[in-house]
């Protein structure tokens, strides 16, 4: 079996509704700061439409970035 080229899906949660679902790169975003503090990954819920941040630690940045997530890197 060879593997998907498809778009890759990322699995989240919403703390709010705790709804489960599927979300494509483009509907997620990387912050990168210099501390874990400041690194973070957001996406609006969409079947709340809250908006939820969410602590990104290195295996998350490197599956979000290899996945094509938007990133922003702040000093």
């Amino acid at each position: 079996m060879s593997p998907t080229s498809g778009p890759v899906a990322f699995k989240a949660s919403c703390p709010d509704c705790r709804a489960r679902f599927e979300l494509d790169a483009g509907a997620l975003r990387l912050a990168i700061g210099g501390s874990r503090r400041a690194t973070f990954y957001s996406f609006t819920c969409p079947e709340c439409g809250a908006a939820v941040r969410k602590p990104a630690g290195e295996r998350i940045v490197e599956l979000l970035t290899g996945g094509g997530v938007s990133t922003l890197r702040s000093i």
